[in-house]
């Protein structure tokens, strides 16, 4: 005889290939605290409103709670041959409290049990990875505070283009990060919304008070339509959007590190506990974490493309379509979680070869618009200037010198404006400490960001 909870209907026994294509417990049994949390506070309601009585009320509440316990344990555990966690429970709630424990289905549906589980899983997942992007600005802040002066050069086209500072361009990695911490946050927001009550699609005819489930499980407000309650999953799409930036801003910083470790760099070098060999080559040390870190994001996006184009052709409301929801927003945030927590640790113990950095930003000319500037302040037309400071460029680059190491009487040849003071203009260090304006290299200006963030992260803690 079938054990199905909703077999009555039918004539003859599923297809053993059928339950193993329609079961879902191998990924959703995760969530078997959320669901057994959410019967408790329906079970509560229930009693409360007098629709089962008080009795039976705490009867499965206690059941619940033992069913946890033994879960939690490991004295019990979840059957992979049942049909998802929701029925598991459902039917160990029943096999120990006999008719006491069918009575926790009243008045709700699977639809929007379900609804809530994942709503109350995805809260917890948030908070965890805002925790853990919380402790990667905190990591580049410390980083940026010890490098307030360390000059490197910065890039536009990959092509050496101004100085900067190390701190300074770590800190435009903190603001990604606080931007990504926001999105999270504001879709935790639009999360927090409880939809137990919305029944299959229709609502129940039973006098039930979705107010006190929605206190009794910390959300901010109940779903408005039940039909939109049972078949939203816009939240989804939206921690999978906002996952999917965190990790393109990973991916972009993993591009750089992997950069700037190779010996064309050679700007930091990675801690021998965040990096592999070769099988054949003895004297590599490979940048293994950022590289899967870049190819771990084209998976997250592929989660992304998974739950938008699910949902794009679903009527409302409910449809088994949306089963699929949960591998790919629990693989978005399992991979999420899995790179910061080595990533964090990986730019913790990093070191950072500031010489290095230095001698590179010494070439490729980026102290030129120093040095355009130079005669700007002295009166030329900006235009005059830049074209002057090209051609002494080309000069540097004919006889193998910097800017700062061709003579005064060269820099005459082509402008007799110049002076000896303008080698004070176009050295590197200057070059940064004058670019102190709001949002600047300058080591006064790169405080003031690390402040600004440090006002961030402390807002909401």
């Amino acid at each position: 005889m079938s054990t199905k909870m909703w077999a009555g209907r039918f004539s003859k026994e599923v297809d053993d290939r059928v339950n193993d294509f329609n079961s879902s417990v191998s990924f959703d049994a995760r969530m078997y605290r959320h669901d057994i949390q959410g019967s408790v506070a329906h079970a509560t309601m229930l009693g409360e409103c007098g629709i089962i009585d008080k009795s039976e009320s705490d009867a499965i509440i206690g059941g619940l709670n033992g069913i946890l316990a033994d879960l939690d344990s490991g004295k019990l555990s979840i059957d992979p041959d049942a049909e998802d966690i929701h029925m598991f429970v459902e039917a160990e709630l029943t096999r120990r409290l006999g008719d006491t424990g069918k009575r926790l289905h009243t008045a709700r549906s699977r639809n929007d049990q379900v609804a809530l589980d994942i709503r109350m899983y995805l809260r917890d997942e948030i908070k965890e990875i805002v925790s853990y992007v919380e402790q990667l600005i905190r990591t580049l802040v410390k980083l940026a505070e010890n490098n307030l002066e360390t000059i490197m050069p910065g890039y536009t086209h990959m092509q050496r283009a101004q100085p900067v500072t190390f701190a300074h361009h770590l800190m435009a990695y903190a603001q990604m990060l606080l931007r990504d911490k926001s999105r999270l946050e504001d879709t935790y927001k639009r999360m927090n919304v409880m939809p137990l009550g919305s029944g299959a699609l229709a609502s129940t005819t039973y006098p039930i008070d979705r107010q006190r489930v929605c206190d009794l499980l910390g959300f901010d407000e109940i779903s408005q339509n039940s039909l939109d309650g049972v078949s939203d999953r816009d939240f989804c799409i939206e921690l999978a959007g906002a996952v999917s930036i965190l990790m393109m801003h990973l991916s972009r910083f993993s591009e750089e590190i992997i950069l700037w470790c190779s010996w064309e760099f050679k700007f930091i070098e990675l801690d021998d506990a965040f990096a592999t060999g070769s099988s054949i080559m003895p004297q590599k040390k490979n940048p293994d974490v950022t590289e899967l870190i870049r190819g771990k994001t084209s998976r997250v996006y592929g989660d992304l493309n998974t739950l938008l184009t699910m949902m794009k052709g679903t009527p409302l409301a409910y449809n088994k379509d949306m089963q699929e929801d949960k591998p790919a927003i629990f693989d978005a945030v399992d991979t999420v979680k899995l790179c910061l927590k080595t990533f964090i640790p990986m730019l913790d113990t990093m070191k950072v070869l500031p010489e290095n950095m230095r001698s590179a930003a010494a070439k490729g000319f980026i102290n030129a618009t120093d040095c355009a500037d130079y005669l700007v302040k002295k009166g030329l037309p900006f235009r005059d200037a830049y074209k002057i400071t090209g051609s002494l460029v080309a000069v540097c680059i004919e006889k193998s010198l910097t800017l700062e190491e061709l003579p005064l009487s060269e820099y005459k040849k082509l402008c007799e404006t110049f002076e000896q003071d303008v080698y004070e203009a176009i050295d590197l260090k200057n070059c940064v400490m004058l670019r102190n304006v709001p949002g600047g290299p300058a080591p006064e200006q790169v405080k003031k960001q690390i402040a600004y963030t440090r006002k961030k992260l402390d807002e909401n803690n």
